[in-house]
């Protein structure tokens, strides 16, 4: 199958492409929810498309344009990493994930540095911090959800419209794979020298420590990045980038039923794209004939299919038998690191909308 091949596997629906324009209703059953692309990060090259223009809610991938904007702000030397960020009542009040800043009128609201604002962005996709970034740079959230969906625009993300700084429930908040696809790629693009921010293991602050959500890092070869997001509405979402010989990846997951099915699909797709790259510099390589069948490192819930290399397909097209989300979900049953903290990404103890 020749790159060309990749590109019929989009799938757009004029139905849901209108009911985007118009603004209409969410996507709902899990089906509805799952989109996926693969794209080369130096050629723009989609490797892989799967409802990539569909209309879908982000959740907390809209972090990745508030760090964008924040990115911008430090470039243009109105914020600085040692500059204080204070709180406002409002952002204080934003539902889990949620870092913990809190007023008091004895004490007055907390304040974190722009340093730390970023790491409670990345690791703990913290709400009240994305509020008080909204504030800090737009004057009031709404003000800076709209200059994010200007500035998204600017960038090519065609499809995108933000609502809120953070990716709370909202229904005009939408965005496709595509954009997301290309969001990871100009943070990477623009703002190299910020990039390794998405690879911060953990952060803690005060009392308050937490883990970056995003468990392939350190356990899929050359992923470096870059964010996961969750609500009920969206699904387990994913953007991820990958580099190994040379080649970088963008891979991003929409619509996940739980994040351990999410992951195990995002490394299959990082996997089938190393494969692709493989035969296209040896397609008689017998190395590449002969691929290992290791397992891959990554904790599933129970009840959800393991990704193996025996599970994918094989040379000379990884993705030749692609149909859509290839982890099966086999039972209910999730385990208790599936279950979000709120709304916005994962976590804890659930507080949907």
């Amino acid at each position: 199958m020749t790159s060309a091949g990749f590109s019929t596997m989009r799938l757009i629906g004029s139905a849901a492409a209108a009911l985007f324009a118009l603004g209409l209703a969410a996507p709902a059953s899990a089906q509805d929810r799952y989109a996926a692309i693969v794209m080369d990060a130096r050629t723009n090259e989609v490797l892989l498309e799967d409802q990539a223009d569909e209309a879908r809610f982000p959740a907390s991938l809209t972090k990745m344009m508030t760090l964008y904007m924040l990115f911008e702000a430090i470039e243009r030397g109105e914020l600085s990493m040692d500059t204080r960020l204070t709180a406002s009542r409002n952002a204080a009040r934003q539902p889990p994930s949620r870092l913990g800043l809190a007023c008091s009128r004895r004490r007055g609201c907390d304040s974190i540095t722009v340093d730390q604002a970023i790491r409670a962005l990345v690791v703990q996709s913290a709400n009240d911090v994305a509020t008080m970034v909204g504030e800090r740079l737009g004057g009031t959230e709404a003000r800076f959800a709209a200059n994010m969906s200007a500035r998204a625009r600017e960038l090519g993300l065609t499809d995108t419209r933000f609502a809120n700084a953070s990716g709370l429930p909202d229904n005009r908040h939408r965005t496709t794979a595509r954009d997301m696809a290309m969001l990871s790629l100009a943070l990477w693009r623009d703002f190299p020298e910020y990039y390794h921010y998405f690879q911060t293991p953990d952060f803690r602050w005060r009392r308050a420590s937490g883990r970056n959500h995003n468990r392939l890092l350190g356990q899929v070869e050359g992923v470096d990045g870059i964010k996961t997001g969750y609500t009920r509405a969206s699904g387990f979402n994913l953007a991820t980038m990958a580099e190994r010989n040379g080649h970088r990846i963008i891979v991003v997951v929409l619509g996940g039923e739980t994040g351990a099915a999410r992951d195990a699909q995002v490394a299959y797709l990082v996997e089938g794209a190393y494969q692709e790259y493989a035969r296209r510099e040896d397609p008689n390589s017998a190395q590449f004939a002969s691929l290992p069948t290791r397992r891959l490192d990554i904790q599933l819930a129970p009840g959800v299919l393991q990704a193996n290399a025996a599970s994918r397909p094989s040379a000379p097209s990884p993705y030749q038998t692609y149909q859509g989300m290839v982890i099966e979900t086999l039972s209910p049953v999730r385990a208790p690191i599936d279950e979000p903290i709120g709304q916005g990404d994962e976590g804890a103890t659930e507080e949907m909308e």
